[in-house]
């Protein structure tokens, strides 16, 4: 692996292309030639853990909205597949779609370092411009480990939530590599890419602050779909602000640490295998990642806490990232309203503690349906659990060795005689790490659950199938990565919608 240090360089230093992140970038995605078997494997889950998600989506509003948006721009050449309709559609807006579906729930893969990160977001958009340009799944796979490698390295490398720019902005470069790579388009072409998706994707965190709305789905949907008109336009030889990383009007200046920035991002060299996917690791509740050994920690400690309205208090002992943006200490009332929106609740680690310590479980709808959420006595101990940061699980959460670093925290509860119960966890049950690591068996798990009532079991084992033999697919059998679905729910869902301007 290779350090390359990045930092801003006046104009006048006219800093040589080479020597520029996004050229770097692009050289890697560009350089993947043959695939990492052990990568690829875990290509494969992620393509299954995307579906899984996916469909159990459908139904939901801002899914249905995306769909209907990407409905009304048809292809007029070969398109891609939407998930729930029988339609082509034109590539960017397949990736609209699909990337909202896959991220609505909160619910596949993620990974943390100095930054936040759900890489499979860059799957979506693979997948549509696959379709659309012919290409068959070892393609496929060549771009989406790529974009992995690119998305990883990204997000151990510079921290975009300290200034409060939305993580989306590194996803945009990953997948801009990943399509150059799929479509092995020269490191020229996808420099110039990477660097107008970063330029046009950068934004702010309050995506994921205060009253969180249905955008949190729709940000990654954007940032693919953006990749994806990237491309397209350096493949037609324009050009895009550069260097978006290092110029003194650029990134890192105005956005990041200023003039003085200095970041160490490190990639593979030449012929070094990609394999940063299988650093990377999914869900297996619908929660922010943070929360996930929270659930399984209060899941542990239900037996041991007795009648709950004997607490007094709880007190969840976690890292910088997990108190200041999923605890207390993001300052959000919401986290505490009753009324909050999904997207703000699975921003809420009291929250999902309280219904986790109550219900020995996790549903993907039932946690967080608005009279589950309102029940007094979920309100009454939901607010008397807070989160403090801990400087011990601050470092844990940064260990520079993924197998050491933990996501988790320490329960105290105190009960009303001052007797108190404690435990804690650092990964979740499914990390790679974790008392029960996800394998294909647990993907393959995981899909038919939520697959259940929306995906006819004959249609699951094709889609299982035809995904497990990804490396060997032509591009005429992409199509079988999108199971049937009932069409007719769908439909009559998307019928309730109101009209907008497509």
């Amino acid at each position: 692996m290779i350090e390359h240090h990045v930092r801003v360089h006046p104009s006048a230093d006219r800093l040589p292309r080479e020597e520029q992140l996004a050229w770097k970038l692009a050289a890697v995605a560009t350089g993947t030639e043959d695939l990492d078997v052990d990568s690829g494997d875990m290509a494969v889950n992620r393509v299954i853990d995307n579906t899984s998600v996916a469909v159990a989506s459908l139904l939901r509003r801002p899914v249905a909205v995306a769909r209907a948006q990407a409905v009304a721009h048809r292809a007029t050449g070969p398109g891609a597949s939407v998930f729930g309709s029988r339609a082509k559609v034109s590539p960017e807006w397949a990736a609209w779609a699909n990337g909202t579906a896959v991220r609505e729930l909160d619910f596949h893969d993620t990974y943390l370092a100095a930054d936040y990160s759900h890489p499979g977001d860059n799957i979506p958009p693979l997948l549509a411009v696959a379709q659309h340009t012919g290409r068959p799944g070892a393609d496929l796979l060549r771009g989406v480990i790529a974009a992995y490698e690119l998305h990883v390295a990204l997000v151990k490398g510079i921290c975009l939530h300290e200034h409060r720019i939305d993580h989306v902005a590194h996803l945009s470069a990953a997948t801009a590599g990943g399509l150059g790579a799929m479509l092995r388009l020269p490191t020229e072409t996808v420099y110039q890419a990477v660097q107008q998706a970063v330029h046009t994707t950068t934004a702010t965190r309050q995506s994921r602050k205060g009253e969180i709305s249905s955008w949190k789905a729709y940000a990654p949907a954007f940032a693919g779909k953006a990749a994806i008109e990237a491309v397209d336009r350096a493949m037609r030889g324009e050009a895009s602000p550069s260097p978006i990383y290092e110029g003194e009007d650029g990134f890192l200046a105005w956005m990041l640490n200023g003039p003085e920035s200095d970041y160490t991002v490190v990639l593979p060299g030449p012929g070094e295998a990609r394999r940063a996917i299988l650093d990377t690791y999914t869900k297996e509740h619908s929660a922010e990642y943070q929360a996930q050994a929270i659930i399984d920690l209060a899941r542990r400690l239900r037996e041991k806490a007795g009648p709950l309205d004997r607490v007094r208090s709880i007190v969840l002992h976690t890292s910088h990232h997990t108190h200041h943006v999923i605890g207390s200490g993001a300052n959000d009332p919401q986290k505490y309203d009753p009324s909050a929106s999904r997207e703000t609740l699975d921003h809420s680690v009291p929250y999902i503690f309280a219904v986790a310590l109550e219900d020995g479980r996790w549903h993907h709808e039932r946690s967080y349906a608005p009279e589950r959420a309102r029940r007094p006595e979920t309100v009454a101990l939901w607010r008397k659990i807070t989160t403090v940061e801990d400087p011990e699980w601050t470092r844990r959460y940064h260990d520079p060795a993924p197998n050491r670093r933990a996501f988790g925290g320490r329960a105290v509860i105190t009960l009303d005689d001052g007797s108190v119960i404690e435990d804690e966890l650092a990964v979740a049950d499914a990390h790679p790490a974790g008392a029960r690591p996800f394998g294909r068996p647990g993907y393959v798990a995981k899909f038919r659950t939520l697959a259940e009532g929306v995906v006819t079991e004959s249609a699951q084992d094709a889609f299982l199938d035809t995904a497990a033999r990804l490396a060997e697919l032509s591009a005429d059998d992409l199509d079988g990565l999108f199971p049937a679905v009932d069409t007719d729910a769908v439909a009559a869902c998307d019928a309730r919608l109101p009209k907008g301007l497509f």
